[in-house]
């Protein structure tokens, strides 16, 4: 009797499992022998790669523009400034300080810009 009683607990807790799964979006899908199934649907993220990759993206451009339009050492000395500042504002100055890509992006700027 306790072997059923366990075959039936696992039973119990993998349709527990899908119920959870299927709670979360589905889909129907027909299988060879004409049995409609639902299969559940992939949980997308909240925020998509393309969204956060878009938003680094604009951040580079943002500090080559800055850094090509005031130069290294008016860069340098506006993040120090923030540095100063409040704990946000040090958060700020730690994102916006110069690293090798804005300054590489900024050289080639520079030179397309007379």
């Amino acid at each position: 009797m306790t072997g059923k009683q366990l075959e039936f607990d696992q039973r119990v807790n993998r349709l527990s499992k899908k119920h959870a799964k299927l709670s979360r979006g589905y889909r129907a899908t027909m299988r060879k022998d004409g049995l409609v199934v639902m299969k559940p649907q992939r949980v997308k993220s909240a925020l998509p790669l393309k969204v956060l990759m878009m938003c680094l993206l604009g951040l580079f451009a943002f500090k080559t523009l800055l850094l090509t339009s005031l130069g290294p050492s008016g860069y340098q000395y506006r993040v120090d400034a923030l540095n100063e500042g409040t704990s946000v504002e040090q958060a700020g100055a730690w994102v916006m300080q110069i690293d090798p890509v804005s300054l590489m992006l900024s050289e080639q700027l520079a030179r397309l810009l007379p």
